[in-house]
């Protein structure tokens, strides 16, 4: 494996041919691979000119930018990171005013209705939480729910007038849903994620493109805190309560958030390294539907803003990678200076206990062949007593080959090979 700063000194000290033949690859490859890691290299006729002392200075070797490869090695991949166009939000016209649709349908509010009251049991006037998740992003509940597609209707309909298309993410895109608050009066909430786990959302968020850059689009309808009272089994508002006169109906009362009938539209940004909310409400003196050609101006705005805030998000998750992979590249030659250190400490160790184990072998030979000549003087039968034990002997001990145990060692390049050129 090889890094920026040594390619460039091997590029810069050799002609290009030799520094690819050392690694095995083509000239042409070389050169790629140059280019993919931002290395400079000696244009045509440098090396002419150097040999008769008119070779310009060396370019320098600039500074790792978003996308540039820090190493290379022969067999790992070269990964030739394309340029991110610049996201550029399309300006929309002067004369392509915002237009509502009586009749439309838009694609994602035909046939939603019955989706949503195909829902799960919920207490009477609480949200609706429809079985199918493939769905616009409406939160409602069923006194509301018409009253929330229509405004769906009419908000998709006024962007796609102007070139603005409204969708479900699609599976690919990996589009963040925001975390959001339906209080009409927002409370601090314990858990930020609460509202995924108590209300019905979507699998996919909606979001409409404003040339590349996609914003999520959320309605809602706001809860609002009143006081009911539990009757004969369920919960009515404290202002529909009539006492019976003589008659205790063994009831109380209690505060909770109810669906207020108001609606809020949250558009966010669908890339979760982007920080941005904005939210347009209704009261009980205006509706939503009055603001819509305002609302499609001041998301277009901010897709104008969010391009630029994707953009820095993008170069800022570039240096995160680069620092990641330069610290991975940090601890990786930790590493191998590790294993080159305990290849050189296992390696002299082997070594002293082949020549201990040598030193050991010689004297134990030394010892069977003096047994060996002492037998020269025994009676007979005591030599072949004594040659009979010295086959045990030699059987027990097995090689007794000095040869065959220095054959056995291992340099330290044969244990581990760097990875890195040393220091």
């Amino acid at each position: 494996m090889v890094s920026r700063e040594e390619l460039y000194q091997l590029v810069w000290s050799s002609p290009m041919t030799k520094v690819a033949e050392q690694f095995g690859v083509s000239g042409s490859y070389m050169a790629r691979v140059c280019s993919v890691l931002n290395v400079p290299r000696p244009e045509r006729g440098y090396w002419a000119k150097l040999a008769v002392g008119r070779a310009p200075a060396a370019d320098p070797l600039p500074e790792a930018q978003p996308g540039d490869q820090l190493h290379w090695s022969k067999d790992g991949e070269l990964i030739e990171r394309p340029k991110s166009p610049r996201l550029t939000p399309p300006q929309r016209r002067a004369d392509m005013p915002v237009k509502i649709p009586r009749t439309s349908v838009h694609g994602l509010v035909r046939g939603a209705k019955e989706q949503f009251l195909n829902s799960r049991p919920v207490d009477e006037g609480a949200y609706l939480k429809p079985y199918k998740k493939l769905l616009v992003d409406v939160t409602a509940s069923k006194d509301c729910l018409d009253k929330a597609l229509d405004f769906a209707n009419d908000l998709f309909n006024a962007l796609h007038s102007v070139g603005h298309r409204v969708v479900l993410g699609s599976a690919g895109a990996r589009l963040h849903r925001a975390a959001f608050d339906e209080h009409e009066v927002p409370k601090k909430q314990r858990n930020q994620y609460y509202y995924g786990s108590s209300h019905w959302s979507p699998y996919r968020p909606t979001a409409v493109y404003i040339g590349e850059i996609p914003i999520g689009l959320a309605i809602v309808e706001m809860s609002e805190e009143v006081s009911l009272r539990y009757i004969n089994g369920k919960y009515i508002r404290e202002r529909d309560y009539v006492p019976r006169r003589g008659y205790n109906d063994h009831s109380w009362t209690t505060n909770k958030d109810v669906p207020s009938g108001r609606l809020r539209l949250v558009a966010y940004s669908t890339d979760w390294r982007v920080k941005w909310l904005d939210t347009w409400q209704e009261t009980k003196a205006s509706n939503l539907r009055s603001s819509i050609r305002t609302i499609v101006k001041e998301i277009e705005e901010a897709a104008v803003r969010m391009a630029s805030m994707i953009e820095e998000a993008d170069r800022q998750t570039e240096r995160e990678r680069i620092e990641r992979e330069a610290a991975e590249e940090r601890r990786q030659r930790v590493e191998d200076r590790r294993q080159i250190e305990k290849s050189i400490k296992d390696s002299t160790e082997h070594l002293g206990q082949i020549i201990q184990q040598w030193s050991r072998l010689i004297a134990v030979e030394q010892f069977l062949t003096g047994v060996e000549g002492r037998m020269a003087v025994l009676p007979a039968i005591d030599r072949e007593r004594i040659l009979e034990r010295l086959k045990l002997a030699r059987a027990f001990l097995g090689s007794q080959d000095p040869l065959e145990f220095f054959a056995s060692w291992r340099t330290p390049t044969e244990r581990y090979q760097p990875r890195y050129p040393l220091d």
